[in-house]
């Protein structure tokens, strides 16, 4: 751990930032997989991105319940769309 930060690959790096991005992954699920609450996910992403794609994208998560487990419809059991994943 550097300065108390969690060190992960350029791979780990990318996959939390898609899935922050992701309207259905739920901060919650990134807490789950890579031990980064909603604060550090903001910290990461404000660290990683430039200025003015972190301002689009705290503009677009602003108010975003599907970001939120606990403020989710109960009936949502996925954190993707069943189409999204595709096999090749």
């Amino acid at each position: 751990m550097a300065m108390g930060r969690p060190l992960f690959t350029e791979s780990d790096v990318s996959r939390i930032i898609e899935m922050a991005w992701e309207d259905r992954t739920p901060f919650d699920a990134i807490e789950r997989l890579y031990g980064l609450n909603e604060s550090a996910v903001i910290a990461l992403m404000r660290r990683e991105m430039k200025a003015s794609s972190f301002r689009m994208w705290r503009k677009r998560m602003q108010g975003r319940t599907s970001k939120h487990q606990a403020l989710r419809n109960p009936a949502i059991q996925r954190a993707y769309c069943a189409t999204q994943y595709k096999p090749r």
